[in-house]
């Protein structure tokens, strides 16, 4: 029999199903009536059927031309749904919930879904009993169980009891705890109910025989020293998953994993608990190549080989080759002009060799490099030192560490007459010197960080705490004096799926009684506090949001410009101080220079929102202030930088673009400029000042000093007006803000 293909399709259209041929009805909203108990968001995550929402771009505004998504309706589900919310109610205490639900259809294509919830009475726990508990002397193991007397019938606290008690009983003892749980409600009280646990501990056990297996490189003695128990000792499964975590601290253990033996017989005591701690090794040397590029420090690369058992015994040694601010003079106005260009550019670099050693355990690590370096602080200082790094850590637990460091480093400053000069009023060339030359430098610290958050890269929960002090002395081996406290927190809670907010606080203070020159106490530039940057307030560049100071060369002050009859100022204005340079374009000072303080508070508020597998956007709020020394000029004003950026959630980390707006209006800024003589019999007459206007060269019979002129009066400096995108600060980066 021959068919042909339009009689087939016809045949088969004539098959499907007409519900399936009807047209899609979307859901546009679903409303939950009578629910005080739980909120409409929990609810709405118990049932299929899903409303048509509006992409959240930030917690202020709601963007639905982006980011819709059009729910459907599912007629299947919809009775399920109202059998999802009874199960609900009923896991949670409420037995006697009735659920029922209304459509309304305001247009051909739309419906509007209501559930009318009659929630009832609750059950409640009128008594509570743990029986076969008393095994203890000195231990309740019933004490403060998730369960408590007039809390809620509720099946999820009723399995979290039961697992609280088994793992409460295994840390103690008694691998082969088991839990029974009923409840009964008495006669004439349907709403009170009686909850009984029954523990049956069986025998109590210790740890038998250790067999190791997969160790190759790690010697056996190491492994056995990182396990936090012995043959023979009480069994705890709580000391079991310590066992496990510090094997995995090992950057030799790429898998662990600690299991109970069997005779082969089949014949174990039950009082004894036989393990073997199975280990698979990673790969002994590694070599790492890599490079970037940032809005901060430019194209920068690095190389890393590590030894992750340097002659045994867990050792590890890693070799380290890093150079950054590669070609910024060059780039300064395009992608890199973040970075240090100038009397701040060259190439910045850090070679260092770090060895570690575990002492007792993991628990204890000793921890020894020596590093060799230069950076630079954009607009502040270069530096240049060489110096050993000793440190000795303690983990408490698993979120929690202890380090005493000790950093002696032979430092030298360059380019900082600038900050000597307007921070500590030190300007003649001789006292600058006396701080420009290499000097020791040798803090004492001691530092706390817990960490108790959900992922290392993207944390969506928990909280994350740094307390640092470093004390430095002469009984340090210093040179330079000084106490320094710092302490950030960081808390995230996920407010509804895939959305975070995000929250920072911190605040540090460096206390002066440091380098004593001509009576002034002197702080290290690289122990001040600076801020602003795309880790720090983000309306800022790096660095930007506190005290700064503008710097002019003295030819734009002495030197009229084309179509001016004077210049700003006369050379005995500035050799005594007093010259204004208010009246000079501001685009003369460039980039105003920060030199940070002895106080910092700053912080921020970020709300995150994840599309997708591989992005996030966030709308954030970012705060801060610096505080100056007493005499060394006033504080910055207390800032606020409200933004939006978006992240591309990569394998190692977030790829952040963060753009921020700073509020922050005209401020007085001191002027510093090169201080001024009369030109000489011995001058060098290349050395007079001079400068290039409209193509033709003038001179005039002054030249500059090496000394640095502080001038008195302030300049009004402060953004230009312009357009609002003008303002707009952008910032490229790695990681997470906080």
């Amino acid at each position: 029999m021959r068919i042909s293909i339009p009689l087939f399709l016809v045949l088969l259209i004539a098959q499907t199903p007409v519900s399936a041929q009807a047209p899609a009805v979307e859901v546009s909203s679903i409303i939950f009536d009578g629910n005080e108990a739980f909120p409409e968001d929990s609810l709405a995550r118990a049932i299929v059927n899903r409303e048509t929402t509006c992409g959240w771009f930030s917690p202020f505004f709601r963007m639905c031309a982006f980011g819709v998504e059009h729910e459907i309706l599912n007629e299947r589900e919809l009775s399920r749904d109202i059998l999802r919310l009874k199960s609900f109610y009923n896991t949670r205490g409420y037995r006697d919930a009735r659920v029922d639900t209304f459509t309304t259809r305001p247009t051909a294509g739309e419906v509007e879904l209501s559930f009318q919830i009659d929630e009832g009475m609750p059950v409640r726990v009128a008594s509570l009993t743990v029986e076969g508990a008393d095994v203890f002397e000195e231990f309740d193991p019933a004490a403060d169980l998730p369960m408590q007397v007039g809390g809620l019938l509720n099946a999820i606290d009723l399995a979290a009891t039961r697992d609280t008690l088994i793992q409460r009983f295994r840390n103690r003892g008694y691998p082969r705890t088991d839990v029974s749980r009923w409840w009964q409600l008495p006669t004439g009280s349907p709403y009170e109910a009686d909850v009984t646990f029954e523990v049956e501990t069986g025998p109590h056990s210790v740890f038998g025989p250790i067999s190791l297996i997969g160790n190759q490189q790690l010697d056996e003695d190491v492994i056995r020293q990182l396990l936090p128990f012995e043959e023979g000792q009480e069994f705890s499964a709580a000391r079991l998953i310590e066992a496990q975590r510090g094997l995995f601290s090992i950057d030799l253990v790429q898998r662990a994993s600690i299991v109970e033996t069997v005779d082969p017989a089949g014949v174990v005591p039950d009082s004894v608990v036989p393990l073997q701690v199975r280990i698979t090794e990673a790969e002994a040397h590694s070599m790492y190549l890599g490079g970037g590029w940032s809005t901060s420090d430019c194209l920068n690369a690095e190389t890393r080989w590590t030894s992750r058992n340097f002659h045994g015994g867990a050792r590890r040694l890693q070799l380290r080759a890093r150079v950054s601010n590669l070609v910024a003079d060059q780039l300064e106005r395009g992608v890199c002009y973040q970075s240090g260009v100038g009397d701040f550019g060259g190439m910045n670099w850090l070679v260092s060799a770090e060895f570690s050693q575990p002492l007792i355990g993991q628990a204890v690590a000793l921890r020894s490099s020596l590093f060799f370096e230069r950076q630079s602080l954009q607009d502040v200082f270069v530096r240049q030192a060489v110096g050993v790094d000793l440190s000795l850590s303690q983990t408490v637990d698993a979120n929690t560490s202890f380090t005493l460091a000790y950093r002696p480093q032979l430092t030298q400053l360059e380019a900082a007459e600038v900050f000597f000069c307007t921070s500590f009023l030190v300007c003649t060339p001789e006292d600058v010197f006396s701080l420009q030359e290499p000097n020791w430098l040798a803090p004492l610290s001691v530092s706390m960080v817990r960490t108790s958050t959900n992922n290392i890269l993207n944390p969506t929960r928990g909280y994350q705490l740094l307390l640092n002090f470093e004390h430095s002395s002469a009984v340090t081996g210093s040179e330079f004096r000084y106490d320094r406290a710092f302490g950030e927190v960081a808390a995230y809670l996920e407010v509804l799926p895939g959305q975070v907010l995000a929250a920072r606080l911190g605040g540090g203070w460096v206390g002066a009684g440091a380098f004593v020159l001509g009576g002034a106490d002197i702080v290290h530039p690289q122990k001040r506090f600076f801020s602003g940057g795309a880790n720090s307030v983000r309306g800022f560049a790096q660095n930007q949001l506190g005290p700064r100071v503008l710097t002019v060369d003295p030819a734009r002050l002495l030197i009229a410009d084309a179509g001016e009859s004077t210049p700003i100022c006369d050379p005995d204005e500035i050799m005594d101080l007093t010259c204004n340079a208010n009246a000079l374009d501001p685009q003369a000072f460039g980039t105003p220079r920060p030199t940070g303080g002895s106080k910092v508070f700053e912080g921020g508020v970020e709300y995150r929102v994840t599309w997708g597998a591989r992005f996030e956007t966030a709308a954030f709020v970012d705060f801060g202030r610096i505080w100056t020394e007493r005499g060394s000029g006033g504080p910055s004003r207390f800032e606020l930088a409200p933004g939006v950026g978006i992240r591309y959630l990569s394998r190692i980390g977030p790829i952040r673009v963060d753009v921020g707006y700073p509020f922050r209006g005209n401020e007085d800024l001191q002027v510093v400029t090169s201080q001024v003589r009369a030109f000489g019999a011995g001058d060098d007459s290349s050395d007079k000042i001079s400068r290039r206007i409209a193509g033709e060269r003038q001179v005039i019979e002054y030249v500059p000093s090496e000394s640095l002129a502080l001038l008195a009066p302030p300049v009004d400096f402060g953004p230009s007006d312009g357009f609002f995108l003008s303002r707009l600060q952008l910032h490229l980066s790695i990681g997470q803000a906080f």
